[in-house]
């Protein structure tokens, strides 16, 4: 017997022949079964996850966004300064038109109170001389001759300021009447339209006579005279002598020729329908 039997072998056993063939049995049935699903291929395996690289979006994003809200700012700049235009404009006109309703209420004012003063001095002249010539015409007493003998020499008087016109002053007299009927305009000099001092400075200058041209200046441009001894050709006038406001001119006949107003134009009419203040002779 060895010294060494008593100690166990440090060998690994061998295996015994059934148990070898029933391991190489199983491994060849697993790779059997491996390449069996390797030869089944792409059909059964799963999807394969593939990874795509994007194309990088953030490039010049941030310049893109300044951009952007820089214009957004700019546009909100035009709004706030075309509102601030429109209102401005809104409040000019709405100021305009307000100064223009003021001005036209004070010239309508103005042109009434004109009005009524004038009616009210063009009154007051009327009555100072109807209550003159009322005076003039009242009796003062007498006898019936003297009486009558006043009334001839006023019928006398008559007779002569209403006789027919010679010379320069027949002359004047045509040219008026020619005028009758031409419109009255003020500052209105001819051919066919005239105001008061207008048609009466043509009819003078038709003689070789330069007078003024308004009716304050004409109505002291002669020698006073009567309107009970008026001639043909003498200047009528209306309003105080150096301060008149309408002139014409004496026709004969108890009767003037004068441009009155833009109502009546150039009209013949006779003394009562309104009596002159005074008159002055030139010729």
């Amino acid at each position: 017997m060895s010294h060494t039997a008593h100690i166990p072998s440090h060998r690994k056993p061998r295996r015994s022949a059934p148990k070898t063939a029933l391991r190489a049995g199983v491994a060849g049935g697993v790779l059997s079964t491996i390449a069996v699903a390797g030869a089944a291929g792409p059909a059964q395996a799963e999807p394969v996850a593939r990874t795509i690289e994007m194309p990088t979006i953030t490039d010049g994003l941030s310049t893109a966004v300044a951009a952007s809200a820089q214009a957004t700012e700019q546009v909100a700049q035009n709004l706030r300064t075309q509102a601030q235009q429109d209102e401005a404009a809104a409040s000019a006109a709405k100021a305009a038109k307000k100064a223009k309703a003021e001005a036209v209420r004070k010239a309508e004012a103005k042109k009434k109170a004109e009005a009524a003063a004038k009616a009210k001095a063009e009154a007051a002249l009327r009555a100072s001389r109807t209550q003159a010539r009322t005076t003039l015409s009242a009796p003062t007493g007498g006898s019936p001759a003297s009486m009558a003998v006043a009334s001839s020499s006023s019928s006398s008087s008559s007779s002569s300021s209403s006789s027919s016109a010679t010379g320069s002053a027949a002359s004047v007299v045509s040219f008026v009447k020619a005028q009758v009927g031409d419109a009255y305009v003020s500052g209105g000099t001819g051919p066919n339209s005239w105001d008061c001092s207008g048609l009466v400075q043509a009819a003078f200058r038709t003689v070789g006579v330069d007078l003024p041209r308004i009716s304050q200046a004409q109505s002291t441009a002669g020698t006073q005279v009567s309107l009970s001894n008026l001639q043909p050709g003498d200047i009528l006038y209306w309003g105080g002598a150096g301060s008149a406001y309408h002139v014409a001119v004496y026709v004969g006949g108890g009767e003037f020729v004068g441009a009155q107003n833009s109502s009546t134009g150039v009209v013949q009419r006779p003394l009562s329908y309104d009596p002159p203040s005074g008159a002055i002779r030139v010729l």
